[in-house]
């Protein structure tokens, strides 16, 4: 719908600034409602600034905008804001809620996860405003564009977000299942708004889904090459530049003897390592099995068989393996324990960590049962020959040249950083879906292809039946879900609550839309006019006569649902801390890397069995963004819990704001915040004036405006009150400001009481 026909005149047009103004003041004529103000230049400054940055603004930006009564001004300050690298750090914070990323892999151990590159290609694609659909395809099947861009495949790590359970003793499949299934209820609810989750078991009670529709969508998600694997394979490895530099040779030598297609194969496993076969493939163990359920450890003369392999043009077999019992060898017999042996290879011992091996393989033409075979006389009966962690078969032509095969294994055997990522299996790979009866991943019903729920719009028949087709099918003109969903939640978090309240359900049992017409016209703009840029969608926004409005309660609108003032909302857990930061001038510009540990109170991670630690950052790193701070889903960092930060173990689309006094302990108490209070006192001091001053100076510096009186009486009387206390209390004032002055320690206080305003704690 096109909004110029909305001609309502109920309140003037002089604070009506775009079409937005005329959804909103139908509805206010409707309830009986006026809109309220305009709010003053400091105030819209602070608020506009903290919605697209997370952080105040620059002291010179505030000072220029607030000296500047030309009427381009706020437009000029607002497109200044969305060009900040500061914005995608902020609207960063907002995605990987939904993305549910963590630095650890969840589950009972916990442990690291490398996935920080995901993080960051989050907040560049923000900064340079990549078109929605695009940053939706990238995420969902980055793997399955032509010739996709490391960028691109880090972008797949959207769903490698999911835990993965390397605890001894569990089944790889059912947590890789449990995956699939957390991918597919976190794909309709980031992009559709949709409930799905409880269809994984019976039909939906209330919407339109039917139980096997939810494996339909499964089955977009179940061929994807993660299989719950210690090494989190598939992983994108990124090496050192002499190491880039030579597979860049390699893949050079290739292209001028076999052509685009082979040197294009060959890119593909050097940087993924991809095909390849995990130990959990294999069966009919003969004293042997998996070690801790991840590694193939068959002892002396055992053997175990992997099934159904195609050896058309395979040449060679290449296994990661180690072992401290050097002596021994293994050999590869063809369809039967005692059939031909088409490959032998001696195992040499490996000192430390895993090495591959190229294993020539005899020349074989289709599929057969391979039975692999361990062989040593000098060791204990119940000791493993060696442990294997994935093996891969290569073709033979260039992997022939002895130079250049020696040459990839010593890149495969390199210290490669990685980064896990989403990979489609191979046709030799199909994995079936089928419906789990009730919900049991053990229990197996009829098999389904993938397509999606027939109440949506219809999957079209010239689409690929995968993820990439999923993509297409989310962000097509025909799927108005995808736009409504991406605008209310946009919409929230500029004014606390979405045009819909229930941000993740736009279904049956979801809210009824205070503005439809609003959330339809916003929807059809991002998608037609605006070509899904979210920077033009946030203009559109803060350019309104209504997101301007002052913040003043209204009692016959007490929630602010039909817009009648402008948004009173308390800041997120990020923005409280990195304002803190900001206005004390302790904040740290860098950008990107791995995760920090700023100060967290000793002892919060306490594991049974690992000796993971938390190591306080050092330098600027403690002093860095919030969306940086490490993400440990057993043990989130703790103030940011405090006000209601997500762990990160499933997709959050809303943060339910609580209000509780742990809260006030934080922002009084906490070292992070008093280390502000501190430097925002240091900085209040350097005025150089008296201490009346320097209060003002120091509400200017976190609202840029004056106090009022009222304020000012309050907090000279608590600076005197403090004074008195550490001037008779030597180690009360050396715990706060060590060897500093009584009025140091005075003047901290009154500092940290400024960052604890609750106008301060709102935006």
């Amino acid at each position: 719908p096109n909004a110029g026909w909305l001609l309502g005149g109920w309140f003037g047009d002089d604070w009506k600034h775009n079409e937005i103004d005329y959804f909103v003041e139908e509805k206010l004529a409707q309830q009986h409602l006026k809109p309220s103000a305009p709010a003053d230049k400091a105030d819209i400054l602070r608020r506009v600034s903290l919605d697209l940055t997370g952080v105040p603004p620059p002291q010179a930006w505030a000072d220029a905008y607030l000296h500047n009564d030309a009427e381009g001004a706020y437009e000029q300050l607002v497109d200044s804001l969305l060009q900040s690298p500061r914005y995608g750090e902020k609207w960063a914070s907002w995605w990987l809620d939904m993305a549910r990323y963590s630095d650890t892999k969840g589950y009972e151990r916990d442990v690291y996860r490398n996935i920080w590159r995901y993080r960051d290609w989050v907040i560049r694609s923000l900064n340079e405003d990549k078109p929605f659909d695009q940053f939706t395809t990238e995420q969902l099947a980055g793997d399955l564009l032509p010739d996709p861009t490391d960028e691109q495949l880090i972008a797949t790590a959207f769903h490698r977000n999911t835990m993965n359970n390397d605890e001894g003793g569990t089944e790889d499949e059912e947590f890789r299942t449990a995956a699939v299934l957390d991918r597919v209820n976190t794909t309709m609810q980031v992009w559709q708004s949709t409930t799905i989750g409880c269809v994984q078991c019976h039909s939906h009670p209330y919407d339109p889904f039917r139980q096997e529709e939810f494996y339909k969508m499964m089955a977009f998600f179940n061929n994807t090459r993660d299989e719950d694997t210690e090494g989190e394979h598939p992983n994108l490895r990124q090496y050192a530049p002499a190491e880039q530099k030579q597979l860049q040779e390699i893949i050079a030598w290739i292209k001028s003897r076999e052509g685009d297609p082979s040197a294009n194969e060959a890119k593909w496993f050097m940087r993924t390592l991809e095909p390849k076969i995990h130990p959990h493939d294999f069966d009919q163990f003969v004293n042997g099995e998996l070690i801790d359920t991840k590694w193939l450890g068959i002892r002396p003369e055992g053997s175990a068989r992997l099934r159904n392999i195609d050896l058309t043009e395979k040449r060679y077999l290449i296994i990661n393996y180690r072992t401290r019992t050097p002596g021994g060898w293994m050999e590869i017999r063809l369809d039967d324990l005692h059939g031909p042996s088409i490959a032998t290879h001696r195992i040499d011992s490996v000192k430390q960590g895993r090495r591959a091996v190229a294993i020539p393989v005899e020349a074989t033409s289709g599929k057969h049962n391979l039975f692999f075979v361990f062989h040593h006389g000098g060791i204990k009966p119940d000791q493993a020959v060696a442990d294997i962690e994935w093996f891969a078969f290569r073709k033979g032509g260039w992997f022939d040249d002895l130079q250049h095969r020696q040459a990839a294994l010593r890149l495969i055997n390199a210290r490669a950083d990685e980064t896990p990522i989403v990979v489609e299996n191979t046709s030799e790979q199909f994995r079936p879906t089928p419906i789990f009866e009730r919900g049991n991943w053990l229990v197996h019903g009829k098999e389904v292809s993938p397509t999606t729920p027939r109440s949506l719009n219809a999957f079209p028949d010239n689409t690929p039946a995968n993820r990439l087709g999923l993509a297409q099918w989310l962000v097509s003109p025909q799927n108005p879900l995808t736009a409504r969903t991406l605008v209310n939640r946009v919409w929230e978090q500029f004014y606390g609550t979405g045009l819909v309240e229930t941000l993740e359900d736009l279904g049956t049992q979801g809210a009824t839309p205070s503005h439809p017409e609003l959330l339809d016209w916003l929807a059809v703009r991002l998608m037609q006019d605006h070509h899904w840029s979210m920077k033009k969608l946030m203009k559109d926004i803060v350019m309104s006569g209504t997101y301007r409005q002052a913040n003043g309660f209204n009692d016959l609108d007490p929630t602010n649902k039909w817009l009648s003032h402008g948004p009173a909302v308390r800041m997120s857990a990020e923005q409280i801390r990195d304002q803190a930061l900001t206005v004390s001038g302790l904040l740290s510009s860098k950008m990107y890397g791995p995760g920090v540990m700023p100060y967290q109170p000793d002892g919060v991670w306490q594991s049974v069995w690992s000796d993971a630690r938390w190591v306080n950052s050092e330098g600027e790193d403690k002093y860095r963004r919030a969306v940086y701070v490490f993400q440990k889903r057993t043990s989130p960092y703790p103030s940011m819990m405090t006000f209601d930060g997500s762990s990160r173990d499933v997709c959050v689309v809303r943060r339910i704001r609580t209000n509780t006094p742990l809260q006030s302990l934080v922002t009084m108490n906490d070292p992070v915040f008093m280390e502000a209070a501190r430097a925002l006192a240091t900085r209040m001091k350097s005025t150089g004036s008296g201490y009346a001053d320097q209060i003002r100076a120091g509400y200017r510096y976190i609202h840029y405006k004056e106090m009022t009186d009222h304020k000012l009486e309050a907090l000279e009387k608590l600076y005197q009150e403090s004074l008195t206390r550490y001037q008779s209390n030597e180690g009360l004032r050396k715990t706060l400001v060590g060897d500093a002055k009584p009025e140091d320690a005075a003047l901290t206080l009154v500092a940290s009481a400024l960052l604890n305003l609750d106008e301060s704690l709102t935006k």
